[in-house]
């Protein structure tokens, strides 16, 4: 792609499953675009590329390594996370919080295929939200 922006025109971003990349979720928007989609973007070091629903154990993990979801932050226009929430979660942060037992369910339709290269379909599939 020659730019970040090009995948959204042309729409041909993949989910894990190899289908067209479904929205993660509108309320609160979410991805690094804030435009619904956890795009693979070259300007996002994060790569908020897993669409997670968010749970309490995750929510407070994310909170004890350093990145509060749940505080707003009116001035970065962010309401703040609550359980249940979809939202665009970085891939290095989904799996350490794997790893410490406590990763949110994974929504594979709004997952960005790019995942791939760093966690495989059969980990997902295992974290699936139903």
């Amino acid at each position: 792609m020659a730019d970040d922006t090009a995948a959204t025109r042309d729409g041909d971003e993949r989910n894990v499953l190899g289908e067209p990349l479904s929205p993660c979720g509108h309320d609160p928007e979410t991805g690094s675009l804030r435009d619904g989609h956890c795009r693979h973007l070259r300007r996002d070091p994060g790569r908020h590329e897993v669409c997670a629903v968010t749970t309490e154990a995750f929510l407070a993990y994310s909170r004890s390594q350093g990145n509060d979801l749940v505080t707003p932050r009116p001035e970065l226009n962010f309401p703040g996370l609550e359980p249940g929430d979809r939202w665009c979660v970085c891939l290095p942060r989904w799996e350490e919080a794997r790893e410490a037992g406590v990763a949110p369910p994974v929504v594979l339709a709004a997952t960005n295929a790019a995942v791939l290269g760093t966690v495989d379909l059969e980990t997902l599939e295992s974290h699936a939200h139903e």
